[in-house]
């Protein structure tokens, strides 16, 4: 059986802050993100935090923990190169995983 868990990465409009997440359901975790207007102290909410500028998929959840880890210790120069390799311009992907 396959399972899919996804490290993911966002941004503001401006492309100012990143948060870095993981979710069995890249779909629906974007969704939450976007809609979560009654916690006005999460990360995401407080900085705008809902385009999906990167993700990365794995089979077991314990990989992509340790990656999501791995990349949030990571400094912000080499998260952008992160992006930047699968992603050079900062396109939004939302289209490309909310089906409506």
């Amino acid at each position: 059986m396959d399972h899919n868990y996804f490290v993911y990465i966002l941004t503001n409009k401006n492309k100012t802050v990143v948060y870095t997440g993981v979710t069995n359901d890249l779909e629906a975790r974007l969704k939450q993100h976007i809609d979560n207007k009654e916690n006005k102290f999460a990360f995401t909410y407080k900085y705008n935090c809902h385009y999906l500028v990167f993700f990365e998929r794995f089979e077991h959840i314990e990989v992509a923990i340790e990656r999501e880890k791995e990349i949030k210790g990571w400094t912000r120069t080499k998260k952008n190169a992160l992006i930047e390799l699968k992603n050079k311009n900062w396109n939004f992907l939302n289209d490309m995983v909310i089906e409506e």
